[in-house]
């Protein structure tokens, strides 16, 4: 049995109820707006992801592109997976200090965001994060990691 095509991302879009579309959209603005050129934007379950492409990193321990970040809007909220700020404690410190001083409270897993809308959020502190690592460096980042058996 052939598998099921991925959306794109305009139709996953599309396909949330308007309220919570508008505020997925702000937050991949910001993202879009900052991301390095070399990741791909793609729709993968029921996420959007920002993903090395398997050209510039084929031994991912799945066989899939590894993932920068991702939007994903679940029933009763909204989140931002912000993978660099799992594996890097300085920047999870920047993110923390940047939410400290916007005045926003960070709600966060190990680099999962809860949010429910954009305004809850220091896009201006996630855009910097975005925009400090290309994919090649998290490439290195990663594969660091993985070596030291994360």
């Amino acid at each position: 049995m052939a598998k099921a095509a991925q959306p794109t991302v305009a139709a996953f879009l599309k396909g949330l109820p308007a309220d919570r579309r508008k505020e997925v959209a702000a937050v991949r603005s910001a993202i879009l707006e900052h991301l390095p050129p070399g990741y791909d934007e793609a729709v993968r379950g029921t996420m959007i992801v920002y993903e090395v492409p398997l050209a510039l990193y084929p031994d991912t321990p799945n066989g899939h592109p590894f993932w920068f970040a991702a939007l994903a809007a679940p029933r009763s909220y909204l989140t931002l997976h912000l993978m660099p700020v799992y594996g890097s404690p300085k920047l999870m410190t920047r993110l923390r200090q940047g939410f400290a001083a916007a005045g926003k409270r960070l709600d966060i897993g190990k680099a999962c965001i809860h949010y429910r809308k954009a305004d809850d959020l220091a896009l201006d502190v996630i855009g910097e994060i975005v925009a400090a690592l290309p994919p090649e460096r998290w490439v290195e980042l990663v594969r660091a990691a993985r070596s030291r058996g994360r």
